[in-house]
């Protein structure tokens, strides 16, 4: 799916980089930890959530100060500036109806804030994996030691052609990575932003602390945690649903703090989202797909043969038939002119 990146310049100076894609109901996500906009779409980390959210909603995102195709050089990374940025990439993006906003890991805060300054801008508010105390607030003695040696690592670790280090980073996100999702998270530190860059905005999550402002949320909102997450304990997500007036809870199997393709907590994230927000497709074989049967599924809806899909997806024709067959079957339907039809109704596709 093709997205549309543009720039804007805060009151500070920093250049900020927002993207939008897809279409139908507007979802807005605030920035969060390690994103660039362009590598996202390639990346075996975060394609699937970029295929899935573009394919469902109106998609807005951006990358935060210092990092990805943002200004790295930004001086002030603080943690009053993240509402600040939010709002401004909503102003420029010119939403006029309420929408979802999707606050993923530390951008919930920015999220809970920005929901409680303009409750008539949003619709439903969505927390993943998202806290309201930094690490250095939550009275665990041996997290903070741990994240502090971290941060004393990255610089001297980050930016070296030696892996190890970015490794044990790597694995704290996404244990249970393939060495491919392994060896593109690793690189993507390199890419996403620098060694001191790194360090500081690690520290500015140490005290933030957002707790006495929960009560005050007045959308309908779904916090979703994994279960064994270990860069944000699970007792965050209940602290965010227990203070979160009528807040409902989901708890995922998995051990990633970014859910990967193909791990059925992802499903379920899925199924849970689209629900909540009222965009679930009335057939249900569409939450079946996975994210390449989706890609493709839309080419063949745009009148696509299976040789001009697999150029276009860099995979050979064979792997398009099989995959095809698959998604065929779990729609229930025999032929392309079947699926499009179904997809065309169901408003899959436009």
């Amino acid at each position: 799916m093709r997205q549309q990146i543009r720039f804007l310049e805060t009151a500070d100076g920093v250049h900020l980089a927002w993207a939008r894609a897809g279409s139908g109901p507007v979802l807005v996500k605030p920035s969060c930890w390690l994103t660039h906009l362009e590598y996202d779409w390639e990346s075996p980390v975060w394609r699937h959530w970029m295929q899935f959210l573009a394919g469902h909603y109106t998609f807005v995102r951006y990358d935060e100060r210092g990092c990805g195709m943002t200004d790295w050089a930004a001086n002030d990374l603080s943690p009053e500036r993240w509402v600040d940025d939010l709002e401004l990439v909503i102003e420029r993006a010119g939403l006029t109806e309420p929408f979802v906003l999707l606050g993923i890991s530390q951008g919930s805060t920015a999220a809970i804030q920005y929901a409680i300054r303009h409750p008539e801008r949003v619709s439903k508010l969505v927390l993943y994996g998202g806290y309201a105390r930094g690490w250095g607030r939550r009275g665990d003695a041996a997290a903070e030691r741990a994240s502090r040696a971290i941060i004393d690592l990255m610089g001297t670790g980050w930016g070296s052609e030696n892996p190890v280090f970015r490794q044990l980073f790597t694995s704290r996100f996404v244990p249970e990575a393939t060495a491919e999702q392994i060896q593109w998270f690793n690189d993507l530190c390199r890419r996403t932003t620098s060694p001191d860059v790194a360090m500081r905005l690690n520290l500015n999550r140490r005290d933030v602390d957002i707790t006495a402002l929960l009560p005050e949320v007045r959308m309908p909102t779904l916090v979703m945690h994994a279960r064994d997450d270990a860069v944000v304990p699970l007792a965050e997500g209940h602290l965010l649903a227990s203070q979160i007036p009528d807040a409902q809870f989901v708890e995922l199997d998995s051990r990633n703090h970014v859910l990967l393709d193909g791990e059925p907590a992802w499903h379920v994230f899925q199924d849970h989202l689209l629900e909540f927000t009222g965009s679930a497709p009335r057939h249900a074989g569409f939450n079946t797909l996975s994210a390449r049967e989706r890609e493709i599924l839309a080419l063949i809806a745009k009148g696509l043969c299976n040789a001009d899909i697999g150029d276009r997806l860099f995979i050979s024709e064979k792997t398009v038939r099989n995959h095809a067959t698959s998604l065929f079957a779990k729609l229930g339907v025999e032929s392309r002119a079947q699926a499009i039809v179904l997809a065309r109704e169901d408003a899959f596709v436009d």
